[in-house]
């Protein structure tokens, strides 16, 4: 079955994911989408100092919109922020340094912007890491499950108070399409079990990110949630994580603003706002969150599980926060 998901998945990937699978989509898009000014919304986006994340941030600025940049490097946000400023003329930009991989740190932050600044409009889950062989953070979880599940899981959970009190809030994961050739592993969640490749691990965290996003939407209506596939895009992220990739696609890789595209379009447009919540995205149009005949969709149970063990980590890192910690979505 992996080899027929995976097959099945590049094939896919050659017409839709590249640079001319881009072009071919943008044939249909809206060109009157993206007239609209954002002055005195706010914006967060996290890994904002590089790639899709630097992207996002240039569009959305010279919009007008303030954007609060969350980085892990000082040195490389602050060269971004002077991009950013550059590119937009916009000085609404703020530097926040955390590391997505430090779960308890998320959420001190979370609760020091909770009560330093009274509202968000858009928060984008955009940083992500792929590391390749299995490494724990402080709190012994597996380094990327930690970046891309629960960093994620802790950061929108615990900013949904100050979102669900801003004008048309919106959540928007950057996911990827290469968790379609994964089901949710619900006995697995950190990758214990058998070898270890990051590239599949990176991609249960992907299939993770979908199902929180179909989760959240459930649990809090009055917010707009999406996740998305950037397509394969060429970053740095992508040159360091998976270099024998970057080099087999070269020139077919999507540029970093035509990765951004469908991030700044469910950010901005009205168009994406009247969306149905919880969807998955690919040039900024919804598309099935599975694969046909890979079996990859999950019971209620599973995502019961899931969500559940979500809620027991965060409890576990977060012990003396319990009295307010993050609510659990409901499931289904």
């Amino acid at each position: 079955m992996s080899f027929y998901r995976n097959s099945i998945w590049f094939m896919n990937g050659l017409h839709q994911y590249t640079r001319k699978g881009y072009e071919t989509s943008s044939k249909d898009f809206e060109p009157q989408d993206f007239n609209v000014s954002v002055v005195g919304r706010t914006f967060m986006i996290t890994g904002a100092n590089s790639g899709i994340g630097k992207a996002t941030a240039i569009a959305i600025a010279k919009k007008g919109g303030t954007i609060h940049m969350v980085c892990r490097n000082k040195d490389r946000a602050e060269e971004a922020k002077v991009d950013i400023v550059s590119e937009s003329g916009n000085m609404e930009v703020y530097i926040h340094i955390v590391d997505m991989s430090e779960t308890r740190k998320v959420w001190e932050f979370a609760e020091a912007f909770k009560e330093q600044y009274h509202s968000l409009n858009v928060l984008i889950n955009n940083a992500g890491c792929m590391v390749n062989t299995r490494e724990v953070n402080t709190e012994g979880l597996e380094m990327n499950f930690a970046t891309n599940a629960m960093g994620v899981y802790i950061l929108t959970e615990s900013l949904i108070p100050l979102l669900r009190k801003s004008r048309d809030p919106r959540v928007i994961t950057v996911s990827s399409g290469g968790m379609l050739v994964q089901k949710l592993r619900v006995d697995d969640l950190q990758s214990e079990k058998g070898y270890f490749d990051g590239v599949m691990v990176y991609a249960q965290n992907k299939r993770q990110q979908v199902v929180l996003t179909q989760q959240w939407a459930k649990a809090y209506p009055v917010i707009h949630f999406s996740a998305m596939h950037p397509g394969w895009v060429d970053t740095p992220a992508v040159s360091a994580s998976m270099p024998q990739f970057h080099q087999m696609m070269g020139e077919r890789l999507r540029s970093a603003e035509q990765g951004a595209d469908t991030v700044v379009w469910l950010a901005l447009s009205r168009a994406a706002a009247r969306t149905r919540s919880g969807q998955f995205f690919q040039d900024r149009a919804p598309v099935p969150a599975h694969l046909p005949l890979a079996w990859t969709h999950s019971s209620a149970e599973e995502i019961q599980s899931f969500m559940t063990q979500l809620e027991t980590l965060a409890r576990a890192i977060l012990p003396d926060v319990a009295h307010h910690s993050p609510s659990t979505p409901p499931t289904v």
